[in-house]
């Protein structure tokens, strides 16, 4: 999951904020478990792209795996909402 998070943390914070979001999708593709930093990185991502509908999916897997309760991931929402 740390290389992951690398990867998507640098392109949320410099770009191209899409290259974050495909690879979190293809994290999911390869049953690799997110974690509260990825999460962050990938809701930076899609509230710098205005990319709500995308946010709001996951919003979703957010509640899945209950990491709503980590305070900085709710923080992270409320910025992108």
């Amino acid at each position: 999951v740390v290389s992951w998070n690398v990867i998507i943390a640098g392109y949320a914070e410099h770009g191209p904020g899409e290259e974050a979001l495909n690879l979190f999708w293809q994290m999911q593709l390869e049953s690799v478990k997110p974690d509260g930093v990825t999460f962050i990185s990938v809701i930076k991502a899609c509230a710098s792209l205005a990319a709500l509908e995308q946010g709001k999916l996951i919003h979703a897997h957010i509640v899945k795996t209950a990491m709503e309760s980590d305070t900085s991931v709710r923080n992270t929402l409320v910025d992108m909402y």
